[in-house]
């Protein structure tokens, strides 16, 4: 039977003892909500905060957003004693734990534990838990719901334990045992970040009883589960004021803080102290005033602290942190006004730092303009022809491939010269002679069935070519021509490839303007609003209450009416920034407000999105 005295508890500050258990009751911030106005994207000005300037009173930073402090979070300290079994119904002979938040101590959990079979003759000297003091003990059943009872329902509570994988791990297969769930929280260990923190001068090791005696813990560890929680809660408080002086404030921090970083990056910390927690844009400033690195984030105070953690682990990155001197800032509206901005400013400013959105050549594959026209790929299209130029593709290879493949199924001719309107008596090419080709240039008689087979295929619609190229695959796979299988994979892979960027992207240019809204993920009856001209994003803001998005979208077309469409879209917008838009167009909850040719957003029922692309077994599947 379980006696009041094994179970501590400790009432007051927001818990109450219930049961000789306590819960934990999470602290509530409020926040207000302010509603903010839209204006248009202009990448050569914006609300820029550098370090120690004020943010004006909309843009202070949210508490809540800036993740919890340390003081702020709930840190349970764990620990138990087990009879050497490994994890399970049959090892647990003791939990303790010691609830904590700012240094003060909310409750205690203590309680032995029947194990069901005998306690080792070893275990029992080291622990002094022998097996007439369990023999009266609760079983596991009857403990363990009353811990996870203990732990509660705080989701930002955080165990902590001196060797973490072990304690965890026999509560976690106790759990499982008994067929539980076991809680689901972020775990810090102390071993592991008392290695960071204390030296071998210090200490000669980091057992818990050599680092309680450093730190001058007030309970020393006897191997029993209380004792030994109560002197780690003394040592970990011990490492977090010594990590405190290392700019782990914040508990995304403290998660890292246990790799090797750097001590000059974590004294960098304060470059983020004056930075908002709103979506936007971050610009990490060297020491000539340039421009070393670009990035975007929904929350840019986080973003930009976490590049003085561990949390950042890519090696010219880190280079980067430890030039830089200061970062800038350019708040946006909403998250994806901050997605393209970046874009853009890659593209313009070129940070060498950035290797993504850099500007890359793009490949349409389409029809000569002569009576017996051929296939090409070019790096020019424009609006009018849009329809029937097959792309874009990033690599003139992939266009070769797929110009390869279409030439095969259509009979198409490939040469490049010139023909004459009338047969001049020149001989045909190989490609005659070979069956692929009808020979225009000798019966001067048009390829129409091949420019019909063609055009569908620049069209987006590729079924038939499809399985076509499948079915050679096929046949070239079963008689083990692997290499000349991989080819013609490689070939359909390139061909669907442009077709689906072809829907991907031309939808977005041909329908003129959208107008989409998506409801705010953090902001309850709030919209965000997003405005695009032929593929270009040109506004973006946010709306409180569902019935202020089609006055806005109404305002915003009579304020602003559409443009011609530029002749070469293209030279406008980038891919990059297409893709991005066609992500968040089609996210769940999106809705569609206006667009001037609604019937471009129409996906086709040959549509190359339903196509399930190949793989050859026996041949390497990275392209």
């Amino acid at each position: 039977m379980l006696r009041t005295s094994e179970i501590l508890t400790t009432t007051g500050h927001g818990y109450s003892a219930l049961e000789n258990m306590v819960e934990a009751r999470p602290k509530v911030h409020a926040m207000k909500i302010m509603p903010v106005t839209g204006q248009r994207i202009d990448t050569d000005r914006g609300v820029i905060h550098r370090r120690g300037e004020q943010l004006s009173a909309c843009e202070q930073l949210c508490f809540d957003d800036l993740g919890l402090t340390l003081s702020e979070v709930t840190f349970l300290v764990v620990d138990v004693e087990t009879t050497g079994e490994k994890p399970g119904l049959h090892a647990l002979t003791e939990i303790g734990a010691v609830k904590v938040r700012g240094g003060e101590v909310l409750g205690e959990f203590s309680s032995l534990i029947n194990p069901g079979i005998p306690i080792p003759v070893f275990i029992s000297r080291l622990t002094g838990i022998t097996n007439l003091k369990v023999a009266t003990a609760p079983k596991l059943d009857a403990i363990l719901p009353l811990f996870i009872d203990f732990v509660g329902s705080d989701p930002d509570l955080v165990f902590v334990a001196h060797n973490a994988a072990f304690d965890l791990g026999h509560l976690r297969g106790a759990a499982e045992a008994l067929e539980l769930s076991f809680p689901k929280r972020k775990v810090v260990d102390t071993v592991k970040l008392s290695r960071r923190v204390f030296t071998r001068e210090e200490v000669p090791n980091h057992k818990l009883s050599s680092l309680a005696r450093f730190v001058q813990a007030t309970t020393s560890p006897s191997h029993r589960a209380l004792d030994d929680a109560r002197a780690t809660v003394d040592v970990f408080h011990a490492i977090l004021a010594r990590l405190g002086s290392l700019g782990v404030t914040h508990l995304d921090d403290l998660l890292v803080a246990h790799s090797r970083v750097p001590g000059k990056r974590r004294l960098k910390a304060h470059l983020a102290d004056q930075i908002p927690a709103l979506p936007g844009i971050y610009k990490f400033i060297g020491p000539n005033n340039e421009i070393l690195y670009i990035g975007t984030s929904k929350n840019l105070y986080k973003r930009v602290r976490s590049y003085f953690t561990a949390a950042e682990k890519r090696r010219r990155i880190g280079e980067m942190v430890d030039l830089a001197v200061r970062v800038d800032t350019i708040v946006t509206k909403t998250v994806i006004e901050a997605q393209i901005l970046e874009i853009r400013l890659i593209r313009d400013l070129e940070p060498p730092y950035n290797r993504r959105s850099k500007p890359r050549a793009r490949y349409w594959l389409k029809l000569t303009d002569e009576k017996h026209p051929r296939l090409t790929a070019s790096r020019v299209v424009t609006f009018d022809n849009l329809d029937v130029s097959l792309g874009p593709f990033t690599k003139m290879g992939n266009a070769k491939a797929a110009l390869e493949l279409i030439n095969s199924y259509t009979n198409l001719r490939t040469c490049a010269q010139v023909l004459p309107s009338q047969p001049d008596g020149r001989p045909a090419c190989h490609q005659a002679e070979l069956k692929l080709c009808d020979a225009p240039c000798q019966t001067g008689i048009e390829q129409k069935m091949s420019y019909e087979k063609v055009e569908r295929i620049l069209r987006g619609d590729v079924d038939d070519i499809y399985l076509y190229s499948l079915k050679r695959m096929k046949e070239l796979s079963a008689s083990e021509r692997f290499e000349y299988a991989q080819r013609e994979r490689d070939r359909i892979y390139a061909l669907v490839g442009g077709a689906r960027a072809q829907a991907l992207m031309k939808p977005l240019i041909q329908a003129g303007r959208i107008i989409a809204a998506s409801p705010h993920e953090q902001q309850a009856d709030t919209w965000e609003i997003v405005t695009t001209d032929y593929g270009q994003l040109v506004d973006s803001t946010i709306v409180v209450h569902a019935n202020e998005v089609h006055t806005y979208a109404d305002s915003y077309n009579s304020q602003h009416p559409l443009s011609e469409p530029p002749e070469r879209p293209f030279a406008e917008v980038t891919t990059d920034e297409l893709h991005c838009l066609s992500s968040w167009l089609w996210r769940d909850l999106v809705r569609i407000v206006y667009v001037t040719q609604p019937e471009k957003l129409a996906t086709r029922v040959s549509s190359s999105q339903k196509i399930m692309l190949p793989d050859i077994v026996g041949v390497d599947q990275a392209m």
